[in-house]
C-alpha cells in the first residue's frame, strides 16, 4: 500500500471521528443540563423537586424522556373528531358548576383520548403518555397532572382527594391550555414547547370556567 493511500486513508478515519464526535456534542446539548431546562421550563423544576433536588436525577430523567419520545411526529386531527373533543370540553366544563370532580374525571379522559389521538402512547398508560407529552408540551402539561391526581387520589380515597372546589377550577383551567395546544395542528411536528396560535372557543370557554 502507498504512502498515498495510507494518508488518505488516515484523513478519511479522522473526518469520521470528528463528524461522530460533533453529532455526540450536539446531542449532550439537547439532553444536557442547560439544554433541558430550555426545553422542559418548569417541568424541568418540578422534576428536580422530585428527586429531593437532586438535578443530576432528575436530568437523567428527564433525558431519558427525550430519547424516547423526542422523535414522536403528531398526527392531525380529523375535523370529525376534533368537534367532537371540542363538544366534550364544552360539556365538561358546564358539568363542572353542579359536580366538579364528575368533570374533572371527564376531563382527564378526554386528554388521554385526544393524546392517543395526535399519537401520543395509549391513555391507559398514563406514566409513558405523560412523558411524552412532557417532551412536546412541557409549558402547559402540568394541568394534566393536576387532573389526573385529583381524579386517582379521589378513586383511591387518600386525604388528597379532598382537593377544593378553587384548586379543581385551577387544575382545570391549566388542563384547558394543554387541551387548545393538542387541538392546534401547528404543533404535530413536536416543537418542545406549547404554544401556537390559540382558538377563539379556548378563550371563551376558560372565561366562563373563571366566571362558573
Amino acid at each position: 500500500m502507498s504512502t498515498g493511500v495510507i494518508i488518505v486513508l488516515i484523513v478519511i478515519v479522522v473526518g469520521v471521528v470528528a463528524a461522530a464526535a460533533a453529532l455526540a456534542l450536539r446531542a449532550r446539548g439537547a439532553t444536557g443540563g442547560s439544554g433541558l431546562k430550555r426545553r422542559f421550563g418548569p417541568e424541568y423544576e418540578r422534576t428536580v423537586a422530585r428527586h429531593n433536588g437532586d438535578a443530576k436525577a432528575a436530568e437523567q430523567e428527564l433525558g431519558a424522556r427525550v430519547q424516547e419520545h423526542g422523535s414522536l411526529q403528531e398526527k392531525p386531527l380529523e375535523p370529525a373528531a376534533r368537534e367532537q373533543y371540542q363538544a366534550r370540553w364544552a360539556a365538561a366544563q358546564e358539568r363542572f358548576v353542579d359536580s366538579p370532580r364528575e368533570a374533572m374525571s371527564d376531563v382527564d379522559q378526554l386528554l388521554g383520548e385526544v393524546a392517543g389521538a395526535r399519537g401520543f402512547p395509549d391513555v391507559q398508560e398514563y406514566e409513558k403518555q405523560f412523558d411524552a407529552l412532557s417532551v412536546h408540551h412541557a409549558d402547559h402539561v402540568h394541568g394534566y397532572r393536576r387532573v389526573h391526581r385529583v381524579v386517582t387520589t379521589r378513586a383511591n380515597g387518600t386525604p388528597e382527594s379532598q382537593a377544593g372546589t378553587e384548586e379543581m377550577r385551577e387544575a382545570m383551567l391549566e388542563a384547558r391550555d394543554l387541551f387548545d395546544d393538542l387541538m392546534n395542528d401547528d404543533n404535530r411536528n413536536g416543537s418542545g414547547h406549547g404554544g401556537g396560535g390559540r382558538h377563539s372557543f379556548g378563550a371563551f370557554n376558560k372565561q366562563a370556567l373563571k366566571g362558573s
